[in-house]
């Protein structure tokens, strides 16, 4: 059983939603990247996403923009991001890492190479946002030979026919975008989001997460009583942004949300 697929069960027979974090690998410096994910994992992460830099984060607003931006002055690559997930497994063989990025990278890699590689780093998943299902059948064909899982995104514009395209191609859990627009998107309609999560889980047995305007606890817990899952990025990257020169800070500050996101939707079990 894959880590992702064992995490959501586990969850659900503790009557709890899942908590996804994403971070951009090597933002606000590399060195920051290991101990933040250990981090994040205490203050009640159930799974990890890890941003890939990419110069041209299309699906990203100015936060996550800044942040690509940041590691990529520093030079980090996805060789190196598989290299951090690889130091983070040598204390961390629990949690599952999901990769999160674009195409260009992994294209660049290599499909079969980046799939070898992934694997032996530790990697659970891959998202990659601009690669639509109808692409995507050669690079799954190499992560599914790893037991690593396809993750895709769907949006609120998605058609229940192309959900079931898309969930016929994916694995792991499927990633619902809440809100029209980038990361980064301030106002969220949770009783819009429920009836869609509601339409995809009807077409599907995969968890569902909800990611896209989750900036606090009460925005998770109302996400997490409909969905399998609540992803949280852009509010975590304001707090690396705002203390680039302080790495004990910037911790303390991602691990102040993600304690008062896990406390807000435990409570729904209570």
């Amino acid at each position: 059983m894959s880590r992702i697929k064992g995490c959501f069960e586990r969850l659900q027979g503790e009557g709890r939603k899942a908590l996804i974090p994403f971070v951009t690998a090597g933002d606000s410096n590399p060195e920051l990247t290991v101990p933040l994910m250990h981090s994040m994992v205490k203050s009640g992460a159930d799974i990890i996403e890890l941003g890939i830099p990419f110069s041209d984060p299309m699906a990203d607003g100015p936060v996550i923009q800044l942040a690509c931006e940041r590691a990529l002055s520093h030079g980090v690559t996805l060789a190196d991001v598989l290299l951090m997930v690889s130091e983070f497994r040598k204390q961390d063989n629990q949690t599952p890492v999901v990769l999160m990025g674009y195409l260009n990278p992994i294209e660049t890699m290599g499909y079969e190479y980046f799939a070898e590689q992934a694997a032996e780093a530790g990697v659970d998943g891959v998202l990659t946002v601009d690669l639509p299902p109808e692409e995507a059948d050669e690079i799954n064909g190499y992560l599914l030979q790893k037991k690593i899982d396809s993750i895709f995104l769907v949006a609120p514009t998605t058609t229940p026919e192309r959900v079931q395209k898309i969930c016929s191609k994916a694995s792991g859990y499927i990633y619902y975008v809440s809100l029209k627009g980038v990361t980064g998107s301030a106002a969220l309609d949770t009783a819009a989001v429920a009836e869609r999560v509601s339409m995809i889980k009807g077409l599907t047995d995969l968890p569902v997460g909800v990611g896209f305007g989750i900036r606090n606890g009460e925005t998770a817990a109302a996400i997490a009583k409909n969905a399998d899952g609540a992803v949280v990025g852009s509010v975590l990257v304001e707090q690396i942004a705002k203390n680039q020169q302080q790495s004990d800070h910037a911790i303390a500050g991602v691990s102040s949300i993600l304690k008062e996101m896990r406390t807000a939707m435990d409570k729904l079990n209570r």
